[in-house]
C-alpha cells in the first residue's frame, strides 16, 4: 500500500484518468473528490463489496438453476 500525505486542495494521480484530490479535512473526517472517466466505475468500499456479494449469490443462483435443469434433462 502507497501511503502519502496531502493537504487540502492537493491530489494525487491514479494512471493517467483518475485525479483524487483532498477537498477538506475536518476532525477525524476527509471529504475526497474522485474524477475519473465515466467508464471507470466508482463506489465506496462498503457498496462495492455489498454489489460482489450480490453478484456472487446470484451467479451461484443461476449456477443452481442450470443443475436442476441439467439433472430434469437427465432424467
Amino acid at each position: 500500500m502507497l501511503v502519502l500525505t496531502r493537504k487540502t486542495n492537493q491530489s494525487i494521480m491514479i494512471g493517467d484518468d483518475v485525479e483524487v484530490s483532498v477537498l477538506a479535512v475536518t476532525g477525524d473526517k476527509v471529504r475526497v473528490g474522485i474524477s475519473a472517466p465515466r467508464d471507470v466505475p466508482v463506489f465506496r468500499k462498503e457498496v462495492y463489496l455489498s454489489i460482489q456479494a450480490e453478484s456472487t449469490q446470484a451467479a451461484e443462483g443461476a449456477g443452481d438453476r442450470v443443475n436442476r435443469a441439467l439433472d430434469e434433462i437427465k432424467s
